[in-house]
């Protein structure tokens, strides 16, 4: 992510200097038609000269792929680039993001799933989409990897994003880079014991005259079948089993995902440019499952033999144009506005029975909700200090959202359901400024500063609750700086400082209720808190890097963040039902270490084998102060991650792997609350083959060890007992085969 402006470094200014000399002495040459007229040189002069035109035109090659953000920017950050993120075939962000150092996701990579930086989900991992946050209800699971130019991931904040970015930011940039008279189809099949999948994408881009336009369309439709069984278990005080339940669910689904992706370009005469970016995303998913519980002994749930069928359409349009004006005083203007629509609409059947106790349940409930915004960002860079790039921008949006919720029993659709229509309305104001600058103070130093204001208010009525704000203003001051080691070839130390924060969701704070159909500790009902304050962290992060070689580096990093008013979701017992609902709960401390190697194997050996070798390990702590210990640690965090890939090429032939190991554990949630995630272990091969340069063939394998998914929950309650339920998702392996053409 371009968190600063790249500093003005001796190599890129060299190639620039370089480049402008070449141009200048082509454009002086003289060509066939006025050779008569040019002054006549010798033998040796003409050698002469051809020798330094070409040494320079070397010079420009060399210095403009010599330079890596990973390497020379001051703000820390790893781009995935396009050849990166389709290199496996994968149909979605979370298998290309897993591979990626320091990222972990959690669940197996569908919906539900999230992202997590430092092993932290929960909102403390900032997701964008060209710089800006998508709406709610939009789904990461429905872009489609080829319709990404790259991924940014930035560890430390910079002033330029919102520093809503706790553990760190990940920014997705769709594609802008246009190739002229680029035509492209990709099809694609995977297939896997419980699922298969298909789709096309299709990639058109040419120019013509001052104008240069490109078209990026995907197609993908797969079907499923989801299982997995439970095992539910209560004990009294004593450590006495009293009950015992054994519960299987599943059913098949289908979704259907279409994204589109025009880019137009216009290039003025006075070196002005405007662009307009256009992202249409719809997305269909449906899923029936039903649920069964058969009871060992103890007491039977409120519903043995339960069910669900679900059909979500989300709909996602968004137009973005972007204005760059240089002036003549080498200062540059680039400013940008875009505006969205969000819907996303729900239609759910629920039926329960089988407890002569409790009446059948059958209930319909319909949800549909409209989200509308515009925003404007802008920065404005000057070069008129010699080492330095200061900047100044803002950043600032507003949206409305509508939301109904209607629920009624479809076998007796005159009956009146309690509290079964529901309608809120709420809107999202902020604004923010910055200003930033970086500057090189030695050739070998640069220092990073930058500070933001940003500014959230949030008003939401609905018929159940009233009307409520939530207002959150922080200031942000932020400091990096990368220092290059003397007299070595290629070592360097970073730090940073920085002021994050996490506002609350809109979802967290409206307290609307959703019903959970066997209510207990472990199923509670869920209801937003509009009292929630923001998080606020003070973050410190350190890394020394060694480069030795041509993409070969070692890396060792550390960081640490104090969180203040550390918002966690406690059950209680309302009277009637369980319930969870997120509080602030005092501090919290989190504390990383990472470790990434990656080289080709010629780095380190006299060889010719085109052999490149990476690996990377995480781990984390952290410890909540209002919950003892032990595992007092925040929520579904990852303690260790790991990765281990390689990539071989021979000719047309290229294949690779990567293995990925991610840690669970027991996690104290609170007081009463427990949770368990297992252990993860992923293989995930592919080979390439190039028959020419218009045509090639992709296949890749996916959790070729289909090993389960387990998680359990269990709940406390002193001088009564505890009540544990623990969940296994089987795991599937998958084969894809893409092939891709170019015309």
């Amino acid at each position: 992510m371009p968190t600063a402006v790249p500093p003005l470094r001796p190599t890129l200014l060299a190639a620039a200097l370089s480049l402008a000399f070449s141009v200048h002495a082509q454009q002086a040459a003289p060509d066939k038609d006025h050779a008569a007229d040019a002054a006549p040189m010798t033998r040796a002069e003409a050698d002469k000269t051809q020798k330094a035109q070409k040494m320079q035109t070397v010079e420009v090659k060399g210095a403009a792929e010599s330079y890596d953000p990973r390497r020379d920017d001051t703000a820390s950050k790893i781009v995935v680039n396009h050849d990166e993120i389709t290199k496996y075939g994968d149909t979605s962000v979370f298998d290309v993001l897993k591979r990626v150092p320091g990222v972990t996701v959690s669940g197996s990579g569908g919906r539900g799933s999230e992202i997590r930086m430092r092993g932290l989900g929960a909102g403390y991992t900032q997701i964008l989409l060209n710089g800006e946050r998508a709406p709610a209800g939009f789904s990461l699971d429905s872009l489609a990897p080829d319709s990404i130019e790259r991924i940014e991931v930035l560890r430390a904040a910079s002033a330029e994003y919102s520093t809503q970015s706790i553990a760190g930011t990940i920014n997705i940039i769709l594609k802008k880079t246009i190739k002229t008279a680029q035509r492209e189809v990709k099809t694609h099949y995977g297939y896997a014991s419980n699922a298969q999948n298909r789709g096309v994408n299709a990639l058109l881009s040419d120019k013509a005259g001052q104008l240069s336009y490109s078209v990026n369309l995907n197609l993908f439709r797969g079907h499923f079948t989801n299982t997995s069984t439970s095992t539910e278990e209560f004990f009294d005080a004593a450590g006495n089993r009293t009950g015992l339940r054994l519960g299987e669910d599943g059913g098949p689904g289908t979704f259907t995902a279409i994204n589109l992706g025009p880019r137009l370009n216009w290039t003025f005469k006075n070196g002005d440019t405007l662009t307009s970016q256009t992202f249409v995303n719809i997305l269909h998913f449906s899923q029936h499952g039903d649920e069964t519980f058969d009871t060992v002994y103890g007491q039977p749930p409120a519903y043995p033999v339960s069910g669900q069928s679900v059909a979500n359409d989300n709909r996602f349009f968004r137009e973005e144009l972007n204005w760059v004006h240089k002036f003549a005083s080498g200062g540059k203007l680039d400013a940008k506005a875009s505006a969205f629509f969000a819907n996303t609409a729900s239609d759910s059947w629920r039926y329960g029975d089988g407890n002569p106790a409790v009446g059948d349940l059958h209930d319909r409930i319909l949800t549909d909700g409209v989200e509308r915004g515009a925003s404007s960002q802008g920065k404005y860079t000057s070069a008129r200090w010699e080492g330095h790039a200061l900047a100044f921008g803002w950043d600032g949006g507003y949206s409305t959202r509508g939301d109904a919720r209607r629920e009624s029993d479809y076998l007796r659709p005159d009956t009146v359901v309690p509290d079964g229509i529901e309608d809120y309305d709420s809107s999202l104001a902020r604004l923010a400024v910055y200003a930033q600058d970086e500057w090189n103070v030695t050739p070998r130093w640069s220092v990073y500063l930058g500070a933001r204001w940003e500014g959230i208010r949030i008003r939401t009525a609905g018929e159940s609750f009233g009307v409520g704000h939530s207002r959150s203003s922080v200031l942000s001051p932020l400091m990096q700086t990368l220092y290059k080691l003397p007299d070595t070839k290629g070592d360097q130390v970073r730090f940073a400082i920085t002021r994050t924060y996490r506002a609350p969701g809109l979802q967290s704070l409206i307290p609307s209720r959703n019903i959970s159909v066997n209510n207990s500790q472990t199923e509670p009902d869920s209801i937003g808190n509009p009292n929630l304050k923001p998080e606020l962290a003070l973050g410190f992060d350190a890394a020394y890097e060694h480069y030795w070689a041509e993409g070969a580096l070692l890396s060792v990093s550390g960081s640490t963040r104090r969180i203040e008013d550390y918002t966690r979701n406690l059950t209680v017992f309302d009277g009637a039902r369980w319930v969870s609902t997120p509080s602030n709960a005092g501090d919290a401390r989190t504390y990383g270490l990472e470790l990434e190697a990656k080289f080709p194997l010629k780095a380190v050996m006299d060889t010719k084998e085109a052999l490149d070798l990476r690996a990377s390990v995480s781990r984390n702590w952290s410890t909540v102060d209002s919950v003892p210990g032990p595992d007092n640690r925040l929520n579904a965090q990852t303690p260790l991650s790991a990765t281990l890939g390689a990539d071989y090429k021979k000719g047309p032939f290229t294949v690779g792997g990567t293995y990925v190991f991610k840690n669970g554990g027991p996690v104290r949630v609170s007081f009463n609350q427990y949770s368990y995630q297992s252990v993860r272990r992923d293989l995930d091969l592919y080979a390439l083959w190039k028959f020419d340069p218009k045509l090639q063939l992709r296949v890749a394998g996916s959790n070729l060890l289909a090993q389960d998914w387990i998680n359990e929950g269990s709940y406390v309650t002193p001088g009564v007992g505890s009540q544990t339920l623990r969940t296994l998702q089987p795991g599937h392996r998958s084969v894809r085969a893409t092939l891709e053409m170019r015309f």
